[in-house]
């Protein structure tokens, strides 16, 4: 077999059961993708084309399967102009992610999700004058987390928007920016405001480090749109039925607090905890792997050369915060991982990495996150109010029969 990631033709025309014949047709149709092989006079195919044709085949032959397996890392189930990953690289409606955390700020990637333009002027989108403001938030926040605290806000301030209920594009994205504004108020402890999202969370988190505005830009912009991972999907689901931004945001968050999604911070926060320094690094990774444990915040199966998403965050945490112990501790960790097991920080590592560097609350990481995710919750719901379809999946009936169906009704 040839190198990682590539088959030979004889590799390829048995994989898909085919003849060579049958094999260059579909190189010459675009299907394959092929480059010169160790000769000149051999050539090698893209062993990812070779498996997703092999899928779309066995697909067409076994309908329900491939319906039984869209759901699981499979086939896409929903049109989507806003995100795409290919060949491991992330971008929003043609723009690469990583040059845009680079360059632009959260506002901007917005104008550009729901808008389809960088440069597009947000609507004015004043905060409204609801019963939870600072002082209520103050005094609810001791024994509630902070994405309990989202869901509260959330349900008092729908009722405060009645503007929420026009679903015409540019009313959306107002009443997007409403949202988002209200929760970063939230996560931050400040009354609702005008002021860029990141600026705001960089006064009450870290006030003595105006630089980090940038690390939280960079970190929103990163967040705001990954397909359709479960949050997403869910808030897609919901603004097919027609529900308000409000109620889309808040099934967003209900899927995100989920500890298979938004967990995953978590987890990677608490891998940091396991080395206490830099030198331990090793000990904690190998300590792990004995007890059969998996390695939180590495390895993304949608990036098998590492999530370029954790890649800039790690840069930019060693480039800004390059003396802090945290920083420190985490690049370590994640040096030996990739030592022991091969595997790269994912977003989530990168982001926890960022919050340590730069000293910030503990509830910071899930809060990021769900800032950012809510910027694409909002533009797929645009997206889809403009298909005007409800999203409903069939599902294969599995259990017992009812009486007098029987074998007659199962062959049908």
């Amino acid at each position: 077999m040839e190198e990682s990631g590539f088959l030979t033709a004889a590799e390829a025309a048995a994989e898909l059961g085919i003849s060579p014949a049958t094999l260059y047709a579909y190189v010459s149709r675009g299907m394959i993708r092929s480059e010169s092989g160790l000769d000149a006079r051999s050539r090698r195919y893209r062993t990812e084309d070779v498996w997703a044709l092999k899928r779309r085949k066995q697909n067409r032959r076994e309908p329900d399967k491939a319906a039984e397996d869209a759901l699981h890392w499979g086939l896409p189930v929903l049109q989507s102009s806003l995100s795409l990953i290919r060949e491991g690289r992330l971008y929003y409606r043609g723009h690469d992610v990583v040059d845009l955390a680079r360059s632009r700020t959260v506002e901007e990637v917005c104008a550009l999700l729901w808008a389809g333009d960088l440069a597009a002027e947000l609507p004015a989108a004043e905060p409204l004058d609801t019963a939870t403001d600072a002082a209520v938030l103050k005094r609810l926040r001791a024994p509630l987390t902070t994405m309990e605290l989202f869901q509260i806000h959330l349900s008092v301030a729908a009722a405060y928007d009645t503007a929420a209920y026009d679903v015409r594009p540019v009313a959306l994205r107002r009443t997007g920016l409403v949202i988002l504004r209200h929760l970063a108020a939230v996560a931050s402890g400040a009354r609702p405001s005008t002021k860029c999202i990141a600026e705001v969370l960089q006064r009450r988190w870290c006030p003595q480090t105006p630089e980090a505005v940038t690390l939280l830009d960079a970190a929103l912009v990163l967040y705001a749109d990954h397909e359709l991972n479960p949050s997403t999907f869910t808030a897609r689901c919901v603004a097919s039925a027609g529900a308000t931004p409000y109620g889309i945001v808040a099934a967003g968050l209900a899927a995100l607090q989920g500890s298979k999604h938004g967990g995953a911070c978590e987890r990677a926060e608490a891998l940091l905890r396991e080395a206490p320094h830099a030198r331990g690094a090793h000990q904690a990774v190998a300590a792990r792997l004995r007890r059969g444990e998996g390695m939180p915040g590495f390895g993304h199966p949608l990036y098998p050369e590492g999530d370029p998403r954790g890649a800039l965050l790690m840069e930019l945490a060693r480039e800004r915060c390059g003396k802090s112990k945290g920083v420190a501790v985490a690049s370590a960790l994640a040096d030996a991982v990739r030592e022991f097991m091969g595997e790269h920080p994912t977003v989530d590592f990168g982001l926890v990495t960022v919050c340590r560097g730069l000293e910030l609350p503990s509830h910071a990481p899930l809060a990021l996150l769900a800032l950012g995710r809510t910027i694409g919750w909002i533009a797929h719901a645009i997206e889809q109010y403009g298909e005007g379809r409800l999203i409903r999946p069939r599902a294969r009936y599995t259990g017992a029969l009812p009486e007098g169906l029987g074998k007659a009704w199962t062959e049908s």
